[in-house]
C-alpha cells in the first residue's frame, strides 16, 4: 500500500477523457499539483479545449465542425506550457505523506520482531568487563555432566580457568602463552598456581546458565591472588566460590622468580581488593598419606601417567588434571552417596609428560554436619613413584541433597 502511494506521487495518472476529444494531443500531459502559475495556464488551456469540444448542430441533426471553425478554435487557444523539469515535479505534500506512510508501516513491522532470547541458557559465552571485575557466562553442556546429572568439579574448574584467561585477554595483558603478560614474555616468565581453595554450594545441571565473576589482587611481595564467584544467571544464587594464589616461574630454569617492577606496574591497575572466601582453610596438609589413626582408611591408585592432551602451552600438566588424579583413588561409594563440598589444593611441583604418579587418599568418617548426617573428610597426596610430592589436598564430602544458596559475600570455610 505504501509503495503504491509513493509510486502514484511520482507517476500521477492523467484524468480520463474521450479518445476523439478535439484539442487533445499526444504531447499534452495533464499534470496536477504543480506550481500556481502552471495551474493557471492549464486552466485556461482546459477552458479552450472545452469550448472547442462543443459541437454545432446542422439542419441534418448531425454534429459537425467545419474545418475553418476547427482551425480558428485551435489558433485562438493558448499554447500549452512547455514541458520542463519543474512543471513535471510531483506534489511535495503527497510525497511527504507517502514517505511517512512507509516509515509508519516499517515501524509497526519492526515492533513485531522479538530480538530478545527466550531462555537464559541462550546467553552462551558472553563477556562483560566492569572496572576490575570480569564476567563471563557459560551454558552447561551435556558432555560436562556426570552420572549424577550435574556438572563435575573438573568442569567447574575448567570454567574458572577459562574465565581467568579471558579476563587477561580482555585487559590486553595476554602475552606469549596463557600465563604471561607482554612484560613477562620478554623475560621468559609465567604464572603458576601454588594454592587454591574451592567451596561448592550446589552443582549446576545440564542446560543451566552460570555467570562467573573474577578479579585479581596482590599477594605478598612476589605473588598474586585471583578470586571467583560463580552464580546461577536465572536466580542470582551462589553456586561456587574460589580463591587462589599464584607465583612466578622462569620458563627455562623452572625456578620461582621475583616479580619485576615492569610487570608489577603492568598488572597493578587491575588489582581489586575483594575476598571471595573470608576465612580460608589454612590447616597444614600431611606430608605422607594417612596419619596412623585407626578410623582412617587408605586407598592407593598407582601407574597414573599424563597424556599429551593433559599438557598446556607451557609444557606442564594443567592444574585441573591434578584434581582428576587426586580423586582417582577415592572409593566409588563416596561418589555414589556424597558430593564434594570443598577442596583445598597445595601445588608443590609440576610433572612432565614422562612422569608416573601415585594417588593416595585417606578417608576419615568422624565428621558430622549440622543435620546429624555423616560427612567425610579426605586427605590426598599425589606424588611421583620416586616419592616427590606433586600436590597435597583436603576434601570435604556431604550427603547429596538440596542446599540453599545465598548472594555474594565472604564465607568461612570452617562451616564445612
Amino acid at each position: 500500500m505504501a509503495a503504491s502511494v509513493a509510486s502514484s506521487a511520482f507517476f500521477p495518472v492523467p484524468a480520463s477523457a474521450p479518445k476523439n476529444a478535439p484539442g487533445r494531443s499526444k504531447d499534452n500531459l495533464d499534470m496536477g499539483g504543480v506550481a500556481a502559475n502552471v495551474g493557471a495556464v492549464r486552466s485556461s488551456s482546459a477552458r479552450a479545449r472545452a469550448h472547442a469540444a462543443v459541437p454545432k448542430v446542422n439542419s441534418g441533426g448531425k454534429a459537425a465542425v467545419t474545418d475553418g471553425e476547427d482551425d480558428a478554435s485551435r489558433s485562438s487557444a493558448p499554447a500549452p506550457a512547455p514541458r520542463t523539469f519543474y512543471n513535471q515535479l510531483p506534489d511535495w505534500s503527497v510525497l511527504l505523506a507517502a514517505i511517512t506512510t512507509i516509515f509508519l508501516a516499517a515501524e509497526r513491522q519492526w515492533t513485531l520482531v522479538d530480538w530478545k532470547p527466550k531462555r537464559p541458557d541462550m546467553l552462551i559465552d558472553t563477556f562483560g568487563f566492569n572496572g576490575q571485575v570480569f564476567r563471563q557466562d557459560f551454558s552447561i553442556r551435556s558432555y560436562e555432566i556426570g552420572a549424577d546429572r550435574t556438572a563435575s568439579i573438573e568442569t567447574l574448574m575448567n570454567h574458572l580457568q577459562e574465565t581467568a584467561l579471558n579476563h587477561v585477554k580482555s585487559a590486553g595483558l595476554l602475552g606469549d602463552g596463557f600465563g604471561s603478560t607482554p612484560e613477562m614474555s620478554k623475560r621468559n616468565l609465567f604464572w603458576v598456581v601454588s594454592q587454591m581453595q574451592v567451596l561448592v554450594e550446589k552443582y549446576p545441571c545440564w542446560g543451566d546458565t552460570v555467570g562467573i565473576d573474577t578479579w585479581v589482587s596482590g599477594h605478598g611481595k612476589n605473588g598474586m591472588r585471583r578470586d571467583w564467584h560463580l552464580h546461577d544467571r536465572s536466580t542470582g544464587q551462589t553456586i561456587l566460590r574460589a580463591t587462589s594464589k599464584w607465583v612466578m616461574m622462569h620458563k627455562h630454569t623452572r625456578k620461582l622468580a621475583r616479580i619485576p617492577d615492569e610487570v608489577r606496574t603492568e598488572i597493578a591497575p587491575y588489582f581489586f581488593e575483594l575476598t571471595a572466601i573470608a576465612d580460608e582453610d589454612s590447616r597444614k596438609l600431611p606430608k605422607l598419606p594417612g596419619n596412623g589413626e585407626a578410623r582412617a582408611r587408605k586407598y592407593v591408585r598407582r601407574g597414573l601417567t599424563p597424556r599429551w592432551s593433559d599438557l598446556d602451552l607451557n609444557q606442564h600438566v594443567n592444574n585441573v588434571r591434578y584434581i582428576g588424579w587426586i580423586l582417582e583413588s577415592a572409593p566409588i561409594s563416596i561418589f555414589e552417596n556424597h558430593e564434594l563440598a570443598s577442596i583445598v589444593l597445595d601445588y608443590k611441583r609440576e610433572c612432565s609428560k614422562d612422569s608416573v604418579l601415585q594417588s593416595h587418599t585417606t578417608v576419615f568418617t568422624d565428621c558430622t554436619d549440622g543435620l546429624g548426617e555423616t560427612t567425610f573428610q579426605c586427605e590426598h597426596l599425589l606424588c611421583l613413584e620416586s616419592g616427590h610430592t606433586i600436590v597435597k589436598a583436603r576434601t570435604m564430602w556431604r550427603p547429596k541433597r538440596t542446599h540453599a544458596m545465598g548472594i555474594l559475600a565472604p564465607v568461612s570455610a570452617g562451616k564445612f
